[in-house]
């Protein structure tokens, strides 16, 4: 549909019944909970903030370094350190309260029993409007293999906790896999609301004046531009898979790469690295896509959703 010259074009989307008033995001991650950035940035202007991740009890992370450049990108190998959803519930959400953007809550687990257990006491958090489970994690019941990387422990998991959630639960998938369409399908047949995609690309670099590994973990996860063309490519093979709503992400720094990705079937994005060098990247990407539209005569951002087949 194309506007009138002097309307004003709609952003807003939905995903699982929940509405968001334009499609961008914070990955989590890139953002804390929110706090850090509101001296830069009005957060009620986000379509929605998506915490760092929380488990049922507080992890320590990784030693340091944990965190190095690469061109067009970064590794990081945080660990997912958190204080614990019962610090999270009093510290973050409570801050969180006086904003009447939608949060995102990032739920993290070493197995399906912690999962569940975070998921349980998020249960009755008010400012909790989606989940969003990730599920890169390391599995120690299976040796510390990821829970994201095999089809049928994905379908598992997810029914496992959208038995346990009250919350619509947004299933992040690791690009770590032979056949993204495959887990996609696992999630949607578990029971998932949504599939929130890409999470970093297993990466390593070495310093060469120290001869070792530039991260204490030898290994990290890579994010950034650099693997903007990836994510673009599983967002459309995923669209293509499964009828649930997709959050894309991987390397968007501006209008344009949040475009390619809601034209490749996403619908809505999540900005993470770019946070990093421009805490005002979230509200550039709102400004140009509504600029776009404008230029355009686009009267609704869900007729860009999926427009490339």
């Amino acid at each position: 549909m194309k506007m009138e010259d002097d309307a004003m074009p709609d952003m807003s989307v939905e995903i699982a019944g929940v509405r968001l008033k334009n499609p961008v995001m914070t990955a989590s991650g890139t953002f804390g909970s929110g706090q850090e950035f509101s001296e830069f940035i009005d957060l009620n202007r986000l379509g929605a903030v998506v915490t760092k991740g929380v488990a049922s009890v507080p992890w320590p992370g990784n030693p340091t370094p944990r965190i190095c450049e690469t061109p067009s990108g970064m590794l990081n190998a945080i660990g997912l350190q958190n204080p614990g959803v019962e610090t999270f519930r009093e510290r973050d959400l409570k801050f969180l309260e006086q904003f009447d953007t939608r949060v995102v809550v990032n739920v993290c687990g070493h197995s399906v029993a912690e999962y569940v257990d975070c998921v349980e006491k998020l249960a009755d958090a008010k400012r909790a409007d989606l989940l969003e489970i990730n599920i890169s994690c390391p599995n120690v019941k299976e040796g510390g293999i990821a829970f994201g990387t095999d089809p049928r422990g994905v379908e598992e998991i997810t029914a496992a906790i959208k038995k346990a959630a009250k919350q619509p639960v947004i299933m992040k998938l690791s690009p770590n896999v032979t056949d993204i369409a495959e887990i996609a399908r696992a999630a949607e047949a578990g029971g998932a609301d949504g599939l929130s995609m890409i999470n970093t690309i297993t990466g390593m670099k070495i310093d060469i004046r120290r001869r070792t590994y530039a991260l204490a973990n030898r290994t990290g996860g890579l994010s950034g531009p650099a693997i903007h063309p990836i994510a673009v490519r599983m967002v459309y093979q995923c669209a293509q898979a499964v009828n649930i709503p997709i959050i894309g992400m991987g390397g968007i720094t501006d209008a344009e790469s949040a475009l390619e990705m809601i034209m490749a079937g996403a619908t809505a994005v999540s900005v993470g690295t770019a946070n990093f060098h421009d805490q005002t990247t979230t509200l550039r990407v709102v400004e140009g896509i509504r600029d776009y539209m404008e230029q355009y005569h686009v009267e609704s951002i869900r007729d860009l959703i999926g427009c490339v087949r």
